[in-house]
């Protein structure tokens, strides 16, 4: 195979190929891999720069293992997110990404990330507790809030009040523009990016991010003047931690990475826990089996028992599978010349590992666009077959708490509600913004409580 030139790809003109991808992603991207192979070029976004696609397992560990002075993500890379700031974990590269996710990495881990367990459930009940029996609802909005709320109080770690409220209402107005498409193409396409007043869309999007920042700064602010040992959130943490020089993260870094933090959390997690809803409700045998599980773990299971529950795992294993919110793990530049796959990439190329093609590989997993959790307890996958959460030194750092909500939250609402899909209707995959969400934001409706949580409901009553 030559090694002097770029893998095949498209030859329509650049205009074109973004417009397929902004359009149909999965299929314009599954139309490239059976004309095309494992790996292929497209031109796409505001350069069109050439962008190669991978969904080759030993491919993508070669990715994930390169140095990162050869082969690197960040800003440099196209991570251009204007809501996050440039001290932001996904556009920082080198030792300073390094140093931010060793400061980083603990509070979302371990006995800290189980200890607010409790907080989820609660949230969880809180929530679905409006919830109307026998009217029809999108799930979808319900998980949107309790999603929201955790980052806003385990995160955060905002109390209810006016600063809260405050902070609540921007930001769900940010995180839901009315135009979505136009806030895509302005964030893909600078030129875009023009402040005609605050009735233009950018103008609009700034003054939002101003009201942002100042309520966060006035959070911080406070912290800093009013320090209490012991407050447990994340933010507190990230406060408290210390590089290897002794040095606190600045104030615009905090700020930066709670907006990440936002931003990557909100509604990828409240997006895949619809997803879960579906399809656990779609095929009533995964339904029956998970609540069979759940049943034996009691009225409030411990969080510990939860991660370790198997049938669990694996059907947010699945969800993660077929239709995984992150369709591609994050760009990296090529810094000096590489070969991948007989391919000889020079300085300048992006290459792009893809999680959708990748998860649908049949030759990993047969019948790739079935429903079956228990392909994941049939074999183990390694982090080069099966990536929803990116990998290598760009590996999603709120992993495993997103994992530890979305368990907490099937597991709550499983328990307590009898439940069903509100028509027989399959749900589509669509682009939303640049995530991958149901096209409806799957109708259910409750049927009423599961009977021993009426059991227990009317013993407490007594």
């Amino acid at each position: 195979m030559s090694a002097s030139k770029l893998p095949n790809g498209p030859q329509t003109p650049p205009l074109i190929q973004t417009f397929e991808w902004m359009a149909r992603p999965l299929e314009y991207m599954e139309a490239c891999t059976q004309r095309y192979g494992d790996i292929f070029t497209l031109r796409v976004g505001p350069v069109f720069t050439p962008q190669v696609f991978i969904s080759n397992p030993q491919a993508i560990q070669q990715i994930f293992t390169t140095d990162p002075k050869q082969l690197d993500s960040g800003e440099p890379a196209g991570i251009k997110f204007p809501l996050l700031g440039k001290q932001s974990l996904l556009a920082l590269e080198g030792k300073p990404h390094q140093r931010q996710r060793k400061l980083l990495t603990p509070p979302l881990h371990g006995e800290r990330m189980l200890a607010y367990g409790e907080l989820i459930r609660d949230i969880t009940k809180q929530v679905t507790s409006r919830w109307r029996v026998g009217e029809p609802f999108s799930v979808l909005p319900s998980m949107q809030e309790i999603s929201f709320q955790v980052i806003l109080k385990a995160v955060f770690g905002l109390e209810d009040g006016p600063r809260y409220e405050r902070l609540k209402l921007v930001l769900i107005a940010l995180m839901n523009p009315k135009k979505p498409l136009m806030r895509t193409l302005m964030i893909l396409f600078p030129i875009l990016q023009q402040d005609l007043g605050s009735w233009s869309p950018w103008g609009i999007f700034k003054r939002q991010r101003q009201q942002i920042d100042e309520l966060i700064y006035a959070e911080i602010r406070e912290r800093k003047e009013q320090p209490d040992p012991s407050r447990s959130d994340i933010l507190s943490l990230m406060m408290l931690a210390r590089d290897e020089e002794g040095q606190p993260m600045t104030d615009v870094e905090l700020r930066d990475e709670l907006i990440t933090m936002l931003v990557a959390g909100h509604e990828t997690t409240a997006t895949v826990l619809a997803w879960a809803f579906y399809w656990i409700h779609r095929v009533p045998q995964v339904r029956e089996k998970l609540l069979q599980e759940l049943d034996t773990l009691g009225d409030r299971p411990d969080p510990n028992a939860l991660m370790r529950s198997p049938y669990l795992n694996a059907v947010c294993s699945e969800t993660l599978r077929l239709y995984p919110v992150a369709m591609l793990a994050l760009n990296r530049l090529v810094k000096s010349p590489l070969e991948i796959m007989g391919y000889q990439l020079e300085p300048g190329t992006l290459v792009i590992p893809s999680i959708y093609l990748t998860h649908h590989r049949e030759d990993l997993y047969p019948q790739s666009k079935q429903f079956k959790p228990e392909r994941f307890l049939e074999r183990q996958f390694t982090q080069y077959e099966y990536l929803p959460f990116g990998g290598g030194n760009r590996r999603c750092i709120g992993m495993a708490f997103a994992l530890f909500e979305m368990k907490m939250v099937l597991a709550t609402v499983l328990s307590s509600w009898q439940m069903e899909l509100a028509d027989d209707k399959p749900v589509q995959p669509v682009r939303k913004g640049a995530l991958l969400g149901p096209s409806d934001g799957v109708w259910m409706i409750v049927r009423g409580m599961r009977p021993q949580n009426q059991l227990i409901l009317e013993t407490s009553l007594r």
